[in-house]
């Protein structure tokens, strides 16, 4: 029997080789562009291939799987990897009609290796009828939680128990970094659960005692200002894979890229990349984010704009009597309907603004006053059934609306930025950094184009809801007089949010709380 052929690999990197000798049931590994995780992974394969006990006959059976979202990713990169390490003249003869398998026969090695990309509702159909020994995640960033829990019902099941059963069995993945309410930080601890989950699904995300996630080091490291803003970029001389890379990769690298493509792919941060102009040109980071907690002003009244749907959003607000805005916090659900998000709202409100049960005013969606087809209740009737007196935003006019919110970035007050976000609010941060804009076009000619309204998205809902509320209280007025200030309403009758008796209680221009 010929022996198998000899692969020579190390590890680049303390991440990489902890990640290697790991024998836990899950393994993730999270890094930068370069970094050699997939590698790695791939490597894996065969390295667990080779630890396999052989069978009666002397043969070290085992079979993976190997996963990526997309048949295209597939082909021009999981498989492109893949064949550079193990090229069909020495390891065997690639099978590209689908399901991809490369069947590996090597001295008393027999593995085969199915790639399937789970586009098609048939691929994941294919999935869940294998018998695997192992499998690998690529890029799981683009897999959804869902997929994973496949991939670890299949695994455990080959080689059959009489022929000896598998040595080790597991699943790996690597991934690219994913968005903060992704499930991969949530399990690893990075983040924390976010609070529109429900029950039944957050029990899937509580990491298991034999799952394990490791954090490669950045490619690159900021070169900060003294007033803490990115001026440049210097090679990281922890990063890792290094030893495999020119010099002169990840400086060539970020030429030309955006902020958040580099703090995904080059600096392994959490965040999503933005790929189309921001709505709001004014926004400067460091500016209108606060470094701490705002404080919440017992003096001034909670403002909060809601916009409605099945992805409902709310951003919670006040305003200073000469016109500053902060911003200081958000609620941001899925799949869930007014009567629900109703009572989010209520519950945020008596949790994070106790000394304001009797001062708010809430704006929403003009829309949701309207009587939809199917369903004579509005969305405007459900919040004021319980308790909640919210009124319709003066203006839908998007150019309007994004008008007001940059007016009041724009806004210098006493010195300070007329526009303050305090840092829990990473849905509407994100946003502002470029997750809410504009969508590029796909035309040809010189130049690019845009479209005229701001994309809809997992951003836009709480930005249509922020533009809400600075639009009811005032600063679209400011927008259509030409830049007068606004008039500041005050409310005249206190009333409680929690009493429905107060739902006649209006205020100076007449029109319901």
């Amino acid at each position: 029997m010929s022996t198998a052929e000899p692969i020579t690999y190390k590890p680049g990197g303390a991440q990489l080789k902890a990640f290697m000798r790991d024998d836990r049931f899950f393994r993730g590994i999270r890094g930068p562009i370069g970094s050699g995780k997939s590698v790695a992974c791939a490597m894996e394969i065969f390295r667990r291939a080779g630890q396999q006990a052989p069978g009666p006959d002397g043969i070290r059976r085992t079979r993976c799987a190997v996963i990526r979202n997309t048949n295209p990713q597939l082909k021009t990169t999981t498989i492109k990897t893949w064949l550079s390490w193990f090229p069909e003249e020495i390891f065997g003869r690639f099978m590209w009609s689908p399901p991809y398998t490369h069947h590996i026969r090597q001295g008393d090695i027999d593995l085969e290796v199915i790639f399937l990309a789970l586009d098609k509702p048939e691929d994941i159909k294919k999935l869940l009828s294998l018998e695997l020994t192992f499998c690998w995640i690529n890029e799981a960033r683009e897999v959804a939680k869902t997929i994973v829990d496949a991939c670890t019902s299949r695994v455990r099941r080959f080689p059959s128990m009489k022929d000896g059963g598998p040595t080790w069995s597991g699943v790996w993945a690597d991934t690219n970094s994913p968005e903060e309410d992704h499930w991969w930080p949530v399990m690893s601890g990075e983040t924390p659960l976010p609070p529109h989950i429900p029950p039944e699904q957050a029990l899937m995300l509580v990491k298991p005692d034999n799952w394990s996630f490791y954090t490669q080091p950045p490619g690159m490291n900021e070169v900060l200002d003294s007033d803490g803003l990115v001026t440049g970029y210097v090679q990281n001389p922890k990063a890792e894979n290094g030893q495999h890379l020119d010099p002169k990769y990840y400086p060539e690298l970020i030429t030309g890229k955006t902020r958040s493509w580099i703090d995904v792919y080059i600096l392994n941060k959490l965040g999503a990349v933005m790929d189309g102009r921001p709505v709001y040109a004014s926004f400067n980071k460091a500016a209108h984010i606060a470094r701490e907690p705002i404080p919440i002003s017992p003096d001034l009244e909670l403002l909060i704009g809601m916009d409605f749907g099945l992805t409902p959003a709310a951003i919670f607000a006040q305003r200073t009597p000469r016109g500053r805005w902060l911003f200081l916090r958000e609620l941001v659900v899925t799949d869930m309907g007014a009567v629900r998000f109703a009572q989010a709202i209520k519950f945020m409100i008596a949790t994070d603004f106790p000394d304001h049960l009797n001062r708010v005013r809430l704006w929403g969606d003009p829309a949701g006053d309207q009587r939809a087809q199917t369903d004579e209740t509005t969305p405007f009737q459900i919040m004021r059934q319980a308790g909640l007196m919210v009124m319709s935003a003066p203006t839908n006019d998007p150019i309007i609306r994004v008008e007001a919110v940059t007016g009041v970035m724009e806004r210098l007050v006493d010195g300070m930025p007329g526009f303050l976000v305090d840092p829990s609010c990473t849905v509407y941060i994100a946003g502002l950094e470029g997750g809410y804009h504009y969508r590029k076009l796909q035309v040809s000619g010189a130049g690019e184009r845009y479209d005229t309204s701001p994309d809809k998205n997992r951003y836009s809902h709480v930005h249509d809801a922020g533009q809400y509320v600075c639009c009811g209280a005032g600063e679209a007025r400011q927008v259509m007089t030409g830049g007068k200030q606004a008039k500041i309403h005050r409310v005249q009758r206190r009333w409680d949010v929690f009493d429905r008796k107060s739902r006649k209680a209006r205020s100076d221009n007449g029109r319901y709380l």
